[in-house]
């Protein structure tokens, strides 16, 4: 979209670009960590059974964002989307809610970055700064945090072909690593090793779907880049599914040959079961670091793609007099959202100073704030749908009714499993974070007038603000 001074971004993406956008931002580092926790709780066809179901419920909220991003192509998807349909109150809200989801992932991966060099380099930690809730943060492993936001900012910030071309390279090596984990599991995996199966009944499935929102976030950044991709308007919307279904696999053959190669006692004893079972399935330690680099590529493209997506977002919600016009800055050489990508690597540089403890408070403060603007999108969906029947959409989505009524369902389960007393229930750390949001949020929300929904919402908007 065209700002206040017809700046514009650059289309550059093309197909290989979209998917490992999408791919890799939902492909981070949660999986190294957490896989030994998915099979010891669900058992190895529980857990992979989990992320079926879950990423099938997630590729039904993609499919709202499929025909949405093809009907409305512009930079901050559903920043644009909400604003059309219900106004510009709710937009805010939705767009807030995942300014703050893609914002945690950014600053988990600056604290997983080093958390992973730990496992390469077990000397890493030197100098003790401080001790944060247990957690001693070291001078040494904060500096590979530091270096990894610095270094993934200045990328983002020279221009979206060279993010793309990095975040393609990365992929490429992802998808290397998930094919030796599975040709290992084929060739070396035993049946024997991942029995019992299914273990912990429905409550140990759920343990591993209350991870849903945060591995699979990541396909709605596609959208937030729309301007910058080069390619008919449907086949973004295939793209992103496409991507969806990338994930589901990718995760269901890490969960499948950690669980073939490690027993109940082995899982209970790794620290990193994923890349122990690799080292098991081929019987080699040097592929258990292979999958440790796959996981590293995880976390650079987990946050490349969020960096470009929250400061897309950011940048859209500026140009539309939601938050203060400096955000809305286009660099005049590299045409990225300079002072959006600067704010949003600047915070990242700033978590690795929480410690460890960060990791935890961040899945869960962004997990909630994704499935509302998850929820927003799919209501959004089924009311254009109602309203607007004869607006364009080149990918259109069979079902539309049953389909966006499923994903207004998914997400508000998803946000229920956030709440006191459920399974993925937020604790005083994670509610300090969104509570402090929604107050900065609440101050914001006054800064701009009410727009009632309709075609030339924006429009409306930017004339009453101003911009």
């Amino acid at each position: 979209m065209a700002g206040a001074d017809e700046q514009t971004f650059v289309r550059a993406l093309g197909r290989a670009d979209v998917l490992a956008v999408g791919f890799g931002a939902m492909i981070g580092f949660g999986w190294v960590v957490l896989a030994g926790e998915w099979v010891s709780g669900a058992g190895t066809g529980g857990a992979a059974l989990a992320f079926v179901i879950g990423g099938a419920v997630m590729a039904i909220v993609g499919l709202t964002y499929a025909e949405l991003v093809s009907a409305l192509p512009k930079a901050g998807g559903e920043h644009h989307y909400v604003l059309r349909a219900l106004g510009s109150r709710w937009a805010f809200v939705a767009s807030w809610a995942m300014v703050l989801g893609y914002l945690s992932v950014v600053a988990f991966e600056a604290v997983a970055l080093p958390e992973t060099a730990l496992y390469l380099l077990p000397d890493l930690q030197a100098g003790l700064l401080w001790t944060i809730a247990g957690y001693d943060v070291y001078a040494t492993w904060v500096l590979v945090g530091v270096g990894g936001a610095v270094a993934v900012t200045w990328l983002n910030y020279v221009g979206i072909r060279p993010a793309a071309v990095a975040q393609t390279v990365a992929v490429a090596f992802l998808v290397a690593v998930g094919l030796v984990m599975l040709t290992g599991t084929v060739a070396g995996g035993s049946a024997a090793t991942a029995e019992p199966w299914f273990t912990g009944g429905a409550a140990g499935m759920l343990g591993v779907l209350v991870a849903v929102p945060f591995l699979f976030v990541g396909f709605d950044v596609i959208p937030q880049s729309a301007e910058e991709i080069d390619l008919p308007q449907r086949h973004i919307g295939r793209l992103l599914v496409v991507s969806v279904l990338m994930a589901i696999a990718f995760y269901v053959v890490i969960v499948l040959g950690t669980g073939a190669a490690l027993d109940d006692e082995a899982l209970t004893g790794s620290r990193l079961a994923a890349a122990d079972g690799m080292a098991v399935l081929w019987g080699h330690p040097a592929f258990g670091t292979l999958l440790v680099l796959g996981g590293i590529a995880g976390i650079l493209t987990s946050w490349n793609a969020f960096l470009i997506g929250a400061s897309r977002l950011v940048y859209a919600m500026a140009a539309s007099g939601m938050l203060p016009r400096w955000f809305a800055a286009v660099h005049p050489r590299y045409r990225t959202p300079s002072h959006a990508v600067l704010f949003i690597g600047g915070l990242s540089v700033l978590a690795p100073l929480f410690g460890d403890n960060m990791l935890t408070w961040l899945v869960d403060a962004g997990g909630i704030t994704i499935t509302m603007g998850f929820t927003l999108v799919a209501v959004t969906f089924l009311v254009l749908r109602r309203r607007e029947p004869g607006l364009e959409r080149p990918f259109r989505v069979a079902g539309g009714a049953v389909v966006g009524g499923t994903a207004v369902v998914a997400g508000l389960i998803l946000f229920s499993f956030y709440l006191p007393g459920m399974p993925a229930a937020l604790g005083t750390a994670e509610w300090v974070i969104v509570g402090a949001w929604w107050l900065a949020g609440a101050w914001f929300l006054t800064r701009f007038p009410e727009v009632g929904h309709g075609a030339d919402a924006e429009e409306r908007l930017v004339r009453a603000t101003g911009r």
